[in-house]
């Protein structure tokens, strides 16, 4: 059930990759990396091999990428033709909460889909199907839809009643009618457990993209005791609590350390 975000922060890495940022243009699988572009990418690969035997799935935050502007986003092309290459079977999700519609939804689905070659991407459904529908014409593909999440200001809207039932309840019924279990997740966060087997009484197929566990005090085990379904039917994420697990030169043997400990705990 493990999930682990990419979700790179370079003030938090450990000083000897931060250094490479100093080192000047490196040439990597017949491309050139420099600058903070060259940690990242230096970092992720660590963080991958270490990790891989214990996680089904990556989910870079793009935010982390797109704030490094260009170079930024040479590390999340190169990361993701890494994971590729060596871990295919490995699902991949673009953490994006993209939510526009008509021919901009449908190129974000394609940058996402076609162009680098993700599995699924996160998508914020306020302005209706049209957001989501264009991510859903992708044979294999997923959409995972934002429905109840990790944060506190989350009840100010999704919370709120639509004909007799909460908005994320209208939300992820109106979804599910225009896909299938097998093209649609649902982010509902950990520290919401206690809202899961209510979500499931009316949701009992679709998969749960899963945050909150570990920094932000999700307890796994009630998400897992809560949500889970005769598939499992879980991806529990965890980012800063097995990326940033040791911060020295055994960094990457730490985090594997944190996610061989939280995968054993899921099975």
């Amino acid at each position: 059930m493990l999930c682990v975000g990419l979700d790179v922060d370079f003030d938090k890495m450990p000083e000897h990759v931060k250094a490479l940022a100093k080192g000047g243009e490196v040439a990597i699988g017949g491309e050139l990396f420099k600058g903070r572009a060259r940690s990242i990418l230096a970092f992720n690969k660590a963080i991958i091999d270490a990790t891989a035997p214990h996680c089904v799935a990556y989910k870079p935050n793009l935010a982390f990428y797109e704030c490094y502007g260009i170079e930024g986003m040479k590390a999340l092309d190169a990361t993701v033709d890494y994971i590729r290459n060596n871990y295919p079977e490995i699902f991949l999700i673009a953490d994006a909460k993209r939510g526009d519609i008509g021919n901009t939804a449908r190129m974000y689905a394609k940058a996402f889909f076609e162009e680098m070659d993700f599995d699924a991407v996160t998508l914020a459904p306020y302005m209706g199907k049209d957001s989501v529908e264009p991510f859903l014409a992708y044979k294999d593909k997923w959409a995972i839809v934002l429905a109840l999440t990790s944060n506190q200001s989350a009840v100010q809207f999704q919370t709120a009643q639509r004909d007799g039932k909460p908005l994320y309840q209208a939300v992820m019924e109106d979804m599910m009618s225009i896909s299938t279990p097998d093209n649609m997740m649902f982010v509902v966060g950990a520290t919401k457990a206690d809202k899961l087997e209510e979500i499931r009484s009316f949701c009992p197929d679709n998969f749960f993209l899963v945050p909150g566990v570990g920094a932000q005090g999700g307890s796994a085990e009630e998400v897992i005791a809560h949500g889970a379904n005769d598939h499992g039917g879980l991806l529990i994420n965890s980012s800063r609590g097995i990326l940033f697990a040791g911060s020295g030169e055994d960094y990457a043997k730490k985090a594997a350390e944190a996610a061989a400990s939280t995968a054993a705990y899921l099975l």
